[in-house]
């Protein structure tokens, strides 16, 4: 099942990165990847993302693309990287204070093939861009759009592996 999802993922290699497109072959920015793979495997999205500017997330403290993660796919684990010690630990939104736990779900362990990985790229930012975990081991690689490149298939190294703040499934019964 896992396998299915980076099969799907590597579909998309070397698709230009278009932004806010998911059109294998044509363009995608990282999040039109996961709809696509989505697509190629559980069918029609379930919503239409809304239109969002590059810079959407330069911007407020809201967990857009956390909050959108949650309601489609499932939960595996949050990080507790640069977690705040102030306040509840939940936003306004209801979810986690950037870098916290979602509460009940496990430390976040290490990725395995297939999981949709979210990254917060600046400290104190919020979590903006995704990719999917494809090889573990020795040399972890992750499927990603890479502004200004392609989808890529890049290594898991420590400064993107420290930015996971989350991970997800794809819904198994889709699969």
């Amino acid at each position: 099942m896992r396998g299915d999802v980076v099969a799907a993922a590597r579909l998309w290699l070397g698709t230009p990165y278009r932004h806010q497109a998911s059109c294998r072959g044509a363009g995608a920015d990282c999040l039109g990847l996961i709809r696509g793979v989505w697509r190629d495997l559980c069918g029609p999205e379930p919503e239409a993302p809304p239109a969002y500017t590059p810079d959407w997330g330069e911007t407020g403290r809201q967990e857009v693309l956390w909050s959108a993660a949650t309601r489609h796919l499932i939960p595996l684990a949050a990080s507790p990287l640069d977690a705040s010690p102030l306040g509840s630990g939940l936003l306004a939104t209801g979810l986690p204070e950037p870098g916290l736990p979602e509460p009940g779900l496990p430390e976040p362990g290490l990725p395995e093939p297939g999981d949709v990985l979210l990254f917060r790229l600046r400290t104190g930012g919020i979590a903006k861009h995704l990719g999917i975990a494809a090889e573990t081991g020795a040399v972890p690689t992750f499927i990603h759009a890479y502004s200004g490149h392609a989808v890529v298939e890049s290594p898991l190294s420590e400064p993107w592996a420290r930015r996971i703040v989350a991970r997800f499934g794809y819904p198994k019964g889709a699969i």
